[in-house]
């Protein structure tokens, strides 16, 4: 893999173990609105935008919602916990590896299902602006991930042919968006993310220090 010229990340999970903060925020909207949601059903949102995920519950159960609206109620809440959350950290090992590929000269893009404002504020807390060349988020697009567009025009955004890229996940809705869009993809194991199987990633790693092997 020594012509990998672009790494696309994606942000909830594999830069930032946010998926904690996220679930708390589902399942407060959730409550608010007297649904009972199963973690099975909750396990085929992730890695979806949220505007999707409502989108879906609200087919789900019937409900006579505004997505619009619960997406804001969601966001709400998850900033609340964001900004008072002092514990909250990049992914061990994520911070060494970005560094790395910067120093190699290799691009890097993320694409991510949160929303830009979401997206902006973790890269402004940990200062990550500075190694990525673009953002793009799935709240901005027409699909959402398993769909592959946000992976497509992040290899557009990198400037870089899809061979030349790869893309790192902890989803099975990323994988899959990955898989569709012709990118090789790393699966992330994050033990936060157990109920993600990684089942069609071509390669799974536990630690990002694993992709210095390949790159």
């Amino acid at each position: 893999m020594n012509n990998i010229k672009c790494v696309i990340f994606d942000m909830d999970g594999v830069i930032i173990d946010s998926e904690l903060l996220h679930k708390k925020a589902y399942y407060e909207t959730f409550v608010s609105l007297g649904l009972n949601v199963s973690e099975e059903l909750y396990k085929t949102l992730t890695g979806s935008s949220t505007i999707n995920a409502f989108q879906r519950l609200i087919a789900h159960f019937n409900l006579n919602e505004d997505p619009n609206e619960l997406v804001l109620q969601k966001r709400k809440r998850y900033v609340n916990f964001f900004e008072n959350d002092p514990t909250l950290h990049l992914v061990n090992g994520v911070e060494e590896i970005i560094k790395y590929f910067y120093d190699k000269g290799i691009t890097l893009v993320l694409a991510s299902s949160s929303a830009m404002v979401n997206i902006d504020r973790v890269f402004n807390r940990f200062d990550l602006n500075k190694y990525f060349t673009a953002k793009i988020s799935g709240a901005d697009l027409v699909e959402s991930k398993p769909h592959p567009e946000i992976f497509e025009k992040a290899a557009i955004l990198g400037s870089t042919p899809k061979e030349n890229c790869i893309v790192i996940e902890d989803s099975d809705n990323g994988v899959k968006a990955a898989n569709d869009a012709g990118i090789f993809v790393f699966g992330y194991k994050n033990p936060l993310a157990a109920d993600q199987t990684l089942e069609y990633a071509d390669k799974v790693i536990t630690n990002h220090s694993e992709l210095k092997k390949y790159i």
